[in-house]
């Protein structure tokens, strides 16, 4: 599987929901200065994960690229979909057109469905892109991760590695990084204050991505 070599290219994707993947995007966007893609937001469209990637980026580079599907109910894609009267079609969903680096944000995890038939991880497959992992700590995280893992690996997917986001868990990160001998690319933890301020603190520890 290629990889362009002039601009990265990173899929963020997480073990679960709610796991951290906009506050990672957008530490890796700011750091970077890459642009910004979510190809599919479901729900909270007054209020999306691009708004809110744009109102904590401060960089004057970076571009927030237009969802491929915006659908309305706050659900997994295929059932917001199915609420909005369409069906998601891989072949609808292309990578924007810029010569920048480009971090996309999935839904959920890898295999949160998109149709009847295709899952987030068929999209990563399609895009052609690096997976960034992103793990929290909690009861059943290391199984969701070596799931994950398993997985992205199954259909060759590179991952780049993993970004622990919250307070550390020593044993399980441990456990995780050992059983996978994927690389440790950082670390987020519990912002007090969601800002720029604070976004611009965690990107630094975040540049080496764009050469490395």
């Amino acid at each position: 599987m290629s990889v362009n070599a002039k601009s990265k290219k990173y899929f963020i994707s997480g073990i679960d929901t709610n796991i951290g993947k906009t506050i990672v995007s957008s530490i890796l966007t700011e750091a970077l200065q890459a642009d910004y893609w979510k190809p599919i937001q479901a729900g909270d469209l007054e209020n999306s994960d691009t708004d809110k990637v744009r109102s904590l980026v401060s960089n004057q580079k970076s571009r927030f690229h237009s969802n491929s599907y915006a659908l309305k109910t706050a659900a997994s894609p295929h059932y917001a979909a199915k609420m909005d009267e369409i069906r998601i079609d891989l072949k609808e969903i292309t990578l924007p057109k810029t010569e920048n680096h480009l971090i996309i944000e999935g839904a959920g995890g890898l295999l949160v469905p998109l149709n009847a038939n295709e899952l987030i991880i068929d999209l990563i497959q399609l895009l052609d892109v690096e997976l960034i992992l992103v793990v929290k700590s909690y009861l059943g995280s290391i199984n969701h991760t070596l799931l994950s893992v398993e997985a992205a690996k199954r259909r060759l997917i590179p991952i780049k590695g993993i970004i622990f986001n919250g307070e550390s868990n020593a044993a399980s990160e441990e456990y995780i990084l050992n059983f996978t001998q994927l690389p440790f690319l950082g670390r987020v933890r519990t912002l007090p204050e969601l800002n720029r301020a604070a976004i611009q603190v965690y990107a630094k520890q975040f540049e080496f991505l764009k050469h490395d």
